[in-house]
């Protein structure tokens, strides 16, 4: 028989980063599509690359390394320490487009999740931050007073985020659904590999992104004529 805490962790992990949790993840692509308008990406392969940099020196370098110290402070209850991390996060963003996305998911991630699985924890970050806080935050936030390991958090929320950016892909490339699934598997290593250097993080003043294209993307995004998403 399954440890009942176990199963427990993994089901609450598994419902929050599901596609079906009302964060509004679908209506953002991060700038995959501008990306595709520019023919940066124009299929399989180009998709894998692209999001294989922005997993290992974008925003799942910035992103993980966050999520981890947040996790870290919330496992801890020091409040003080997540709130300094919060307002990082809610900072460390290149373009306008990018921090609506993290803000705007955060919020309705903590809104909900308070909601659907109380905690006190939840409820007073919640009053203090007056309900806006990034999306890596926020989960880490959950994860952490819910008794989720940190390695177990932080890879599951990086894989809903490549998920999330490959399904703008197909949508906007077109690619198919295996070409999905087939660029999903190959990003594996990616994912994992993005993980364990977040959590190897000491200080997050050592943390940065070398992703140029991805800002310009983002940046490009806000004026492109024609829009299927919000980044």
């Amino acid at each position: 028989m399954p440890n009942a805490m176990a199963s427990d962790a993994l089901y609450r992990l598994l419902a929050w980063l599901s596609p079906a949790y009302p964060v509004g993840a679908f209506s953002y692509s991060h700038g995959v599509e501008t990306a595709v308008e520019e023919g940066l990406i124009r299929d399989r392969a180009s998709l894998v690359a692209w999001l294989d940099s922005v997993l290992r020196r974008g925003t799942g370098a910035v992103d993980g390394a966050l999520f981890a110290a947040g996790w870290r402070a919330a496992a801890r209850l020091d409040w003080s320490a997540f709130d300094a991390i919060a307002e990082r996060a809610a900072a460390w963003r290149g373009t306008s487009e990018m921090a609506l996305e993290s803000r705007q998911q955060g919020g309705s991630f903590l809104s909900i999740t308070r909601t659907a699985w109380p905690n006190a924890a939840l409820d007073e970050v919640h009053r203090r931050l007056e309900g806006e806080l990034a999306l890596p935050v926020a989960v880490a936030l959950a994860a952490a007073v819910h008794g989720i390991a940190l390695e177990q958090a932080l890879t599951g929320y990086l894989h809903a985020f490549t998920a999330n950016l490959i399904s703008a892909a197909l949508r906007a490339v077109p690619l198919g659904q295996t070409d999905g699934q087939i660029a999903l598997a190959a990003l594996e290593t990616a994912v994992n590999d993005a993980a364990g250097a977040a959590i190897a993080v000491d200080s997050l003043d050592e943390v940065g992104t070398a992703t140029p294209l991805l800002d310009w993307c983002s940046l490009r995004h806000e004026t492109q004529y024609t829009r299927l998403f919000r980044s």
